[in-house]
């Protein structure tokens, strides 16, 4: 199968113009005239929470793919995993602002996502791990994109019209991201000996976090057939998923994301009260 086939299968039901193209440099406010109370009936708790843990997985996600800048193979990929970085960073800003609403403390997306430790956060493990080579980022964001982007689609129906919002334009971006992973998916999968053996590889290193996306969210028949469809095109087996210990979600984490954090918060600790 090729790759125009894969695209052209998965992006069926997405009737969004050219869904090749990322949506998050647009100029358009996704939340122009939503009314921003919570509605009534809604638990606060519990949509803070949601918030935040969509949040954490697109700034944790963002931060690791700004660490393919300088290293792609070409210039080209470069640049497209630094906008489906940016369009993660733009989610998680939207989700941050939402739960400092929501909360009652007023707190910015900054504070959430520059003064929180590690045992604050709620991401999933598989997004903090280290990039790995091209293969696994690519598979990983072919599993991260796949899977927020089921649950993304659930949410644009959500009684919270913020998040619905944010879900809907996420909706669109994350479209996107599964299409460019799947095709690099199928054409590495395809390609040489060496480049089959790296996705193998891949899949398997992946396979152990998988179990903990499908806990989280009830969006596992929807993401595991997308894996399916795009794993039979690239002559890949199906990763079998075994679930891990831990989660998360209940702010366990790999001891990766505690250096990630330093990095990503360095600059805002050192200097709390500067703007620039």
């Amino acid at each position: 199968m090729s790759d125009d086939h894969v695209y052209m299968s998965l992006a069926e039901g997405h009737d969004d113009g050219d869904a090749r193209w990322a949506f998050g440099t647009g100029f358009e406010d996704p939340l122009h005239g939503v009314d921003t109370a919570v509605p009534e009936g809604t638990d606060a708790g519990e949509l803070t929470a949601s918030c935040l843990a969509l949040a954490d997985d697109a700034l944790v996600s963002a931060q690791r793919l700004a660490e393919w800048c300088t290293r792609a193979p070409e210039l080209e990929e470069e640049v497209a995993l630094a906008n489906i970085g940016l369009d993660l960073l733009g989610q998680a800003r939207l989700l941050y602002a939402r739960a400092g609403q929501v909360d009652g403390t007023g707190r910015g997306e900054d504070a959430y996502a520059y003064f929180r430790d590690a045992g604050d956060f709620r991401n999933v493990r598989l997004a903090e791990l280290p990039i790995g080579d091209f293969a696994f980022s690519i598979v990983r964001l072919l599993v991260l994109s796949s899977w927020r982007l089921a649950h993304f689609e659930h949410l644009t129906s959500h009684p919270d019209p913020v998040l619905a919002a944010i879900a809907e334009k996420g909706v669109k971006e994350l479209t996107y991201h599964r299409q460019y992973a799947a095709e690099w998916v199928v054409r590495l999968g395809d390609g040489t000996e060496e480049s089959y053996r790296r996705m193998r590889t891949a899949l398997e290193q992946v396979a152990p976090y998988l179990g903990e996306l499908f806990t989280a969210y009830d969006v596992r028949d929807e993401v595991v057939a997308v894996l399916r469809q795009v794993t039979e095109a690239a002559g890949l087996p199906m990763p079998a998923y075994r679930p891990l210990p831990g989660a998360g979600r209940d702010g366990e984490h790999t001891g990766h994301l505690v250096p990630l954090l330093a990095e990503l918060q360095s600059v805002a600790r050192a200097h709390p009260e500067a703007t620039w």
